[in-house]
């Protein structure tokens, strides 16, 4: 994405960084080449930031905290708003929603869903879309993904239930090792004692049904103990609470579910997949 773009596009967080990193740097009476060299980056960068032609990453956050700061702890705060602006708009009501659900139930048939991608993964999987990213937009996008990962470590923790058809495992993205490396990840994840992880078989249809024909879907329960569903295709999305369809997707979720493999046996199918 240009840098023009950028400015036209950034978000209220990325304007309240931009802002801040000036009136903190001048208050200090840095120059941007100088402010960048104590944190690590060019002067170019530190101008980028503050003119909002960039949205700052989050490793330069921390470090224009812990540098100018002033114990405000303003840009710690703005770490998690100004990753979720780097999400697509489409995504980002669901991306808040993800990282405070107490349980999510995910349904994925085209790839191995996001939360469980490794980077490599991740920045093939984008780079091979349409339209054609640039360099700049790809890396926001993988860093965001990345940090979306903090919620296996959560406190307290959230169950995490993920059914994959077959052919979302087994669909190749970039190269042999990328796909090696993402099959280890995915079983080192499933083994996590709040994460169940299954696979619905590519004959499953041969029983007389699959349920899972209708495509992907992501069900997921708030702090409050609302039951929302996602729903995603072709860069738009739909979120869902009227109470009658949350729970037909539910019932459907259940179908899935009692379709798919065990966790053992899609366990031992994912470390299979990693040894070839």
């Amino acid at each position: 994405m240009a840098k023009t773009d950028h400015k036209a596009m950034a978000g209220g967080a990325t304007h309240m960084v931009s802002h801040l990193a000036r009136v903190l740097r001048q208050k200090e009476k840095l120059t941007q080449k100088e402010l960048g060299q104590r944190v690590g980056y060019s002067g170019a960068a530190i101008s980028a930031v503050e003119t909002g032609a960039q949205p700052a990453s989050d490793e330069m956050l921390v470090k224009l905290e812990e540098t100018i700061g002033a114990g405000l702890g303003a840009f710690e705060v703005a770490r998690e708003w100004v990753r979720l602006e780097k999400f697509p708009p489409y995504f980002q009501d669901f991306a808040l929603l993800e990282q405070e659900a107490l349980s999510l139930y995910l349904f994925e048939n085209q790839a191995i869903y996001g939360l469980f991608q490794t980077e490599p993964y991740a920045r093939a999987l984008m780079a091979g879309g349409y339209p054609v990213l640039s360099t700049q937009r790809l890396d926001e996008l993988v860093e965001a993904r990345m940090a979306r990962t903090a919620l296996f470590d959560r406190e307290p923790a959230a169950l995490i239930q993920l059914i994959l058809d077959e052919a979302a495992l087994r669909r190749g993205v970039g190269n042999k090792i990328i796909m090696r490396d993402q099959y280890r990840h995915l079983a080192e994840l499933a083994q996590r004692r709040n994460v169940s992880v299954q696979v619905l078989p590519l004959d499953c249809g041969f029983s007389g049904e699959h349920a899972g024909m209708r495509g992907g879907m992501y069900l997921v329960e708030t702090p409050k103990h609302e039951r929302l569903v996602y729903l995603e295709m072709q860069d738009e999305s739909l979120l869902l609470s009227d109470g009658a369809k949350v729970s037909t997707y539910s019932q459907r979720y259940a179908r899935i579910r009692a379709q798919a493999l065990g966790p053992r046996e899609s366990l031992g199918l994912v470390e299979r997949l990693a040894g070839e």
